[in-house]
């Protein structure tokens, strides 16, 4: 991907469970292009990312907490 203006960062949302990481994925990315599907990571977390039908570039990253942290 070549940097533009407009293009060169994402919004970032981190949800508080799996469901609402889904929920938000879906819904934003809705008539959008999909970048890398909502799926699980090798660092642990459920994430995806997309460009919206508005060019606005998203990032979704659910990172499950261990009992006992945060």
């Amino acid at each position: 991907m070549t940097v533009n203006y407009g293009n060169n960062m994402h919004i970032n949302l981190e949800p508080e469970s799996r469901e609402e990481a889904k929920r938000l994925f879906d819904e934003l990315s809705a008539d959008g292009e999909i970048e890398m599907p909502l799926q699980d990571m090798f660092w642990g977390a459920y994430y995806g990312s997309f460009k919206d039908k508005y060019g606005i570039n998203w990032m979704v990253n659910y990172q499950r907490l261990d009992v006992g942290e945060g």
